[in-house]
Order: structure tokens, then sequence, then C-alpha cells
């Protein structure tokens, strides 16, 4: 097989940005040494940055290598309509109203175990945060789930003094659940979504072939993580409640959420929504937070510059994928899922031709179910570490931690999928 310069410079510059994504706490460490430049080491040091970062290089070096043109006609080339989504479901979905509305739900279902179960609230949430609410994600899309479950968590536990265990393992858990929370659905999961229309997959398909499985593997990573943890959870001083919100309020926001996600493939729709949404907030703002827009413009940057960089890494990952018997491809993907974005993986994994059912299968079952082993590995779980990044030390998440922290239930998954 012959290789370009292009394309192994291009697969170069993507090895780089993974290592990268590994090393931003040494950054991080690095702008506390070094005062003179802590701007730059700590912009190197945020990971939503990196992609975007490691992107513009291999701009300059397609402009240096081809051409100006060729790589003007590649930029301008790429779908970047998952990061503008990611972009307008986080604002949407981290709003107050939307906040509140999931947490007096979680709230009103915790009360029932606390009375049936004798629990206490910290614990209940907390399993409900991450049992609930990634299935959630099957229906108003993972990259809204991601946004709820990490500021619910926050507010619940991050905010506290939290042990490494509790702040990786509950990061870890968060990832794999809602990686195969979003398969009960043929729209919600980004790697299903890369597919579902090529291989006509609708949301029975899904719900017959990856629901029960997902739901069951859910259930036993919040239960095992809750059981865990049990001791290290702070019980508040008081009873604390969300804020009461108008109905009228709370239903204009929920129909905003539905407005961005049913008009998920359409840019310009559900941009033109986000605007009027940011319009709405400001005209009313006495039952609204400041929106997070900074840090869905950082995730959105984040997956751009994913998008940019996963385009030209067809040339070895379709070959790997399509010498691959279905078992080998299941934990192929699940293994390639921890160094590129899953959905991109699927949708190179779609282009191979004469694929059977149990081939398309594997694919996507390693795609989700190794989603939450990186921060690359699924789409919406920048969203999440930028809401909860500034509770771990230094403000910075190590990559090789979370990766021990995912294993365990990623392990579940596997065992869910394959033997059930």
């Amino acid at each position: 097989m012959n290789f370009t310069l292009t394309e192994i410079g291009a697969s170069t510059i993507f090895a780089l940005a993974v290592l990268h994504t590994f090393s931003t706490s040494y950054f991080e460490a690095l702008a506390k040494s070094h005062r003179r430049h802590a701007g730059l080491w700590h912009l190197l040091g945020e990971v939503e940055i990196v992609f975007g970062f490691w992107a513009a290089i291999l701009i300059v070096f397609l402009a240096l290598v081809d051409n100006l043109e060729i790589a003007r006609h590649y930029a301008s080339s790429r779908n970047f309509t998952e990061a503008l989504f990611v972009f307008a479901i986080m604002v949407v979905a981290g709003s107050k109203p939307i906040l509140n509305f999931v947490t007096h739900i979680l709230h009103a279902i915790g009360k029932i175990l606390q009375t049936v179960l004798r629990t206490k609230s910290t614990p209940t949430l907390y399993f409900l945060t991450l049992s609930i609410t990634p299935v959630l994600g099957s229906f108003i899309t993972e990259a809204a789930a991601m946004t709820l479950a990490a500021f619910l968590l926050r507010d619940l536990v991050y905010r506290h003094s939290c042990s490494k265990l509790m702040l990786f393992g509950t990061l870890g858990v968060l990832f794999v659940n809602i990686s195969i929370g979003g398969t009960l659905t043929n729209f919600a999961a980004p790697p299903v979504l890369m597919v579902a229309s090529t291989w006509n997959w609708d949301s029975a398909f899904m719900m017959s072939h990856f629901g029960i499985e997902s739901c069951i593997a859910i259930l036993i990573n919040a239960l095992l993580i809750t059981l865990l943890l049990r001791k290290e959870f702070v019980e508040p001083q008081s009873e604390t409640r969300p804020d009461k919100t108008p109905l009228t309020v709370t239903l204009v926001h929920l129909l905003f959420l539905v407005g961005v996600v049913v008009f998920a493939h359409d840019p310009v729709i559900f941009m033109w929504l986000l605007l009027f949404f940011i319009g709405y907030t400001t005209a009313y703002p006495k039952y609204q937070s400041p929106l997070i827009l900074r840090e869905a413009l950082l995730v959105g940057f984040f997956l751009a510059g994913l998008i940019v960089l996963g385009g030209l890494q067809e040339w070895w990952l379709q070959p790997i994928l399509q010498n691959m018997s279905p078992t080998a491809v299941f934990y192929g993907a699940l293994g390639l899922t921890a160094l590129t974005d899953n959905a991109a993986l699927t949708y190179l994994g779609s282009l191979v031709t004469g694929t059977s059912l149990e081939f398309k299968l594997a694919l996507v079952g390693g795609a989700v179910a190794g989603g939450g082993l990186t921060v690359i590995a699924n789409a919406p779980n920048p969203a999440g570490l930028a809401i909860l990044r500034p509770y771990f030390p230094n403000a910075a998440v190590s990559a090789g931690m979370l990766l021990l922290a995912a294993i365990p239930p990623t392990l579940v998954t596997i065992l869910a999928y394959r033997f059930l």
C-alpha cells in the first residue's frame, strides 16, 4: 500500500494531538513554575483547545506540502454540524430552568426510593443522576444528557471536598454511561447517528439490539460506584431544593430544547433557535443564570478540531476494520475509540461494503462501549469535562487516571453486550 506524504503527516499530527491530550496536566504544572509564559502554558493545558490547536497546524501543513487552495478546500469541505449542535445543545440544556426541571424530577423519584429503601438523599440522587440521566440521553441526545448530568453532579458532589477516587470514579462512570445511554434510539448517540441512515437502523432496531443490554450495564455501573463511594457522600445540613421556576418559563425552555434536538441536522435552524433563545433569556433574566457560552464554545472548538484532524485518518482506519472478524471488530473498535472519536470510527466503518449484520453490530457496540475511555472517545465527553474540570487538582484531568477509572464500567458494558 502506498502512503502519501500528506497522509503520513496528517496521521503524525493526529498522534501528537492525542499525546497532547494525555499531557495537559504537565502544561498546567508549567504554568505554575514558569510565570513569564503562564498564559501560553494554561492555553496548551486546556483539553478543549488541543484539537483545535493541532487542526490549525494540520491546515498549515497541508498548505505547505500541497498548496493553500487544497488546504482551504479541505477545511471548508468538513461538516461541522455536530460541533455546532453540541455548542447549541449545551447552552440550552445548561440553562437554569432546564436544570431545575430535571432536578425536581430526580428529587421526586429520590423521595420514593428513600422511603422504600430507607436510604440517604445524596447517594440516592447520585445513583439516579448516573442511571436515569444517561438513559434520558436517548431522547434529548447524549450532549444534552451529559450537560445536565455534569451540572447535577457538580452541585451534588464535586463542589465538596472529594477524594481522587470520587473525582475520577464518578467521571469514568459518567462518560461510559452517557456513551451507551444514547443507544436506545437511532438519533441520540453520534456513533449511531453516523450509520443509522446508511444501514437503515430505526429506533425500534436500536432498542431491540442495544436497549436492554445498555440499561442493565448503566444500572450496574451506577449502583457499583454508589456503593463504592457510600462513605464519602456529604449529606446537606438542611434539605436543598431547586429554585422554583414558573411553569411558563420552564415550558418555553423545554420547547427550545426540543426544537434544537428536532432540527439537529439543520444547523441554520438550530443556530437560529439558539440566538432566539439567548434573546429570550436576556429579555426575561429574573429566572436565569449566566449561560455557559464559554464552556460550550470551547467544546465546539474541540470537536471542530477533531473533525478536521479525523478527516484524513481513513487511509489507516478503514483497512484495519476491513480485515477483522465481528469479534475482532468489537474489541478493535473499542480500542480504537480511545484514540479517535467513535462517531468518526463508525462512519469509516459504514464505508466498508459487503459487511454482515454481525460486523455492523460489533462495530457500533465496540465504539459505544469504549466511549468513556478518553476525553476524545465520544463527542459529549468534552462537554462534561468543561463543566467538572475546575474541581480537579490544578483544574487538570489526568488522561491516565480517567482511563483507569473508566476501565471497570467499560468491562461491565463489554459483559452486557457480549453475553446478554
